[in-house]
């Protein structure tokens, strides 16, 4: 019989316990323990980023940690992004926005990944965005609309990106301020 422990951890900022087997994943914890299915898990080897979820801030693969490691952490899975009536975070804004979405399964990853990306640097370069988010898969291949997200959340993190519709930059997009990214390659082809 497996030896099972008691972990105790804060998921999205509430307190939780479980007691799991000892080799139980964090995917699996969140998953089938706690019933927070926002966290998908793609590869179980790392490679995807589907599970992505941050602990104490930072991105970490839930595929490959096990639960046990978590305890005494605070873990913030897709579901904790949004504040707490709802409103979805400025990443989650601006998936929506600029399309980021495609079919939504690496959209949990992405969204944690970009999450704490613009937390460690607000105003990202175009290879920063490429960079930071390079860990993370999207099968649909749906890269260019993703970066245009993460410009676009930049944006509404720094208070610049308004409320869409309005601003020289939106008007260039016609799409809520998505046009950054492409804006952005522009400016770079001609110097």
């Amino acid at each position: 019989m497996a030896e099972s422990f008691e972990v105790a951890l804060t998921v999205n900022g509430t307190p939780r316990t479980a007691r799991v087997p000892a080799r139980r994943l964090l995917s699996d914890l969140l998953r089938h323990d706690l019933g927070l299915t926002g966290t998908h898990v793609g590869c179980e080897h790392g490679v995807c980023g589907c599970c992505t979820v941050l602990l104490d801030g930072d991105p970490v693969r839930s595929c490959l940690m096990f639960a046990v490691t978590a305890a005494g952490h605070e873990v913030t899975t897709v579901e904790g992004l949004a504040e707490p009536d709802g409103t979805p975070s400025p990443v989650q804004r601006a998936f929506r926005e600029c399309h980021g979405l495609q079919c939504g399964f690496c959209t949990p990853g992405f969204l944690c990944t970009v999450t704490a990306l613009l937390r460690e640097t607000p105003r990202p370069t175009e290879d920063q965005v490429l960079e930071g988010i390079s860990g993370n898969l999207c099968r649909c291949t749906g890269y260019q609309n993703i970066v245009k997200s993460v410009h676009r959340a930049a944006d509404l993190l720094s208070g610049s990106g308004g409320s869409g519709g309005s601003s020289p930059r939106n008007e260039l997009s016609g799409s809520g301020g998505c046009g950054g990214s492409a804006r952005r390659n522009e400016t770079a082809e001609e110097s």
